[in-house]
């Protein structure tokens, strides 16, 4: 098994594969998170749901599997994705079984052990015109009066929509209409994972559509059963995060968490035995022209060792400045004075002969934060990019960064992140600030080492 590149400060299980969390819930004062796996190898078959609580969203500890498929059950071909909810007390999964895929109800006494309901399929067929096969994922709200459903799924002729269902037992379930349905093929034919949120005023429905590969969300407002959409945006455009789940905490806080995909090839995971990895949990929030926010959960902080702290470095052009402490579990807060530079950035994971880099930059000239991973590892297994985001930034930035062995996690101003996949050398550890097209100026910066998050 390949160790080295496994992270050590984000969640995944003991091995095989794992891919969308699933089931995010806030429960009697513990963070449980479900999770789409595979226990019998590091590729995807067999979906099970894979189960794990943490007190502090950060410190996970292993539970055994919550639910697997029943022979001849209606998941008998494998128990995709869902979430969890508080059903008058009671804490119950409300998942897709596939056969081939209808949706399904499990409960627990004990947050453990789970029983699935006997009236499984509770929802056995979408709405006359909608493909079978493309019916998954329940996200589920209460409103005044009852249960809203958001059900993921395709209108049959080449575009994602999103349905949306009513129920007062979870029993008995009545199709209202479409939350939300694509317009061009640009937002993808199938809208998978749906996550509706709302923020007062305004709200966003996070999809991850086939085929694009990225999460994408619909912002608007919700009125009559409908989102009334005002503008499509990326959630997260650095190539590596998918079918994202959101809850809502018992301090009202948006928490995300999403699937991290391997950029290697399929030979290479195999080997390695292990794939997958969900990022570090989110907080979001809606901004006034109605694009997220985001920033790490502030209990994320607690991972920190004794760190590196610089401040009023300048930055001459083209002449990078060498960072005294890298590494490949770190934390870097970093906040920046553009001045007369036309670009500013940091070379992390960097090999002493420059053969591996990851680069992150910022273009003041048409407003492009980018992640660079095409040299990132000279394994011809990985699999690099180019990656971008619009990002309007006056004279300072602030750029806060997570590598994690495998892992990139970059946050700007709280305003646009991207998450990427680096597979480097165990050696290649440097860490270099830069300007170009003039100086700039580093006013602060800070390193962290990073604690592993395994508490049992």
């Amino acid at each position: 098994m390949d160790l080295y590149q496994r992270p050590q400060y984000h969640f995944q299980p003991l091995a095989n594969w794992m891919n969308d969390p699933n089931g995010l819930i806030h429960w009697q004062g513990q963070y449980h998170l479900f999770y789409q796996h595979n226990p019998n190898g590091p590729q995807w078959a067999q979906m099970h749901w894979g189960h794990a609580v943490s007190p502090d969203l950060v410190h996970w500890r292993h539970l055994p599997m919550a639910l697997a498929p029943t022979p001849g059950g209606a998941d008998k071909d494998g128990v995709f994705s869902g979430c969890a909810i508080d059903h008058d007390g009671v804490p119950t999964l409300v998942y897709t079984g596939v056969t081939p895929q209808v949706q399904c109800l499990a409960t627990s006494e004990d947050m453990i052990h789970w029983s699935k309901h006997p009236a499984n399929p509770v929802l056995a067929a979408p709405p006359e015109g909608i493909p079978p096969q493309d019916f998954r994922d329940p996200f589920l709200w209460r409103e005044a009066d009852g249960w809203y459903a958001a059900i993921g799924s395709s209108t049959g002729d080449g575009l994602g929509i999103v349905l949306l269902y009513r129920t007062q037992d979870l029993l008995k379930w009545e199709y209202v209409g479409p939350l939300a349905e694509g317009e061009t093929d640009e937002t993808g034919r199938v809208w998978e994972c749906p996550n509706f949120l709302c923020f007062g005023e305004r709200s966003a429905l996070i999809i991850s559509p086939i085929p694009l590969g990225r999460a994408i969300y619909l912002s608007g407002v919700y009125r009559d059963h409908a989102l009334h959409v005002e503008g499509t945006h990326e959630l997260d455009p650095g190539g590596a995060l998918y079918a994202p789940q959101v809850m809502v905490d018992a301090h009202g806080r948006h928490i995300l968490f999403g699937w991290l995909w391997e950029r290697r090839e399929k030979e290479a995971q195999t080997k390695a035995g292990w794939a997958g990895v969900q990022s570090l949990p989110r907080i979001l929030g809606m901004a006034d022209d109605g694009k997220l926010t985001y920033a790490p959960a502030p209990e994320v902080r607690q991972l920190r060792g004794d760190g590196w702290h610089g401040a009023g470095i300048a930055l001459r052009a083209d002449t990078p400045w060498p960072c005294p402490l890298g590494g490949d579990t770190i934390e870097i807060v970093a906040r920046f004075r553009l001045g007369s530079a036309s670009q500013i950035g940091l070379e992390m994971r960097r090999a002493e002969d420059g053969s591996e880099v990851t680069t992150v930059t910022y273009a003041r000239d048409n407003e492009q934060l980018s992640v660079d991973t095409s040299r990132s590892s000279s394994d011809p297994s990985s699999l690099g990019d180019r990656y971008q985001a619009q990002l309007a930034a006056d004279d300072t930035l602030t750029l806060r960064l997570f590598l994690d062995r495998s892992v990139l996690e970059l946050f700007a101003d709280d305003r646009a992140c991207l998450t990427s996949r680096i597979y480097p050398r165990p050696t290649s550890l440097g860490l270099r600030a830069l300007a170009s097209g003039g100086d700039a100026e580093l006013l602060t910066i800070d390193v962290y080492p990073m604690r592993s998050i395994w508490s049992g």
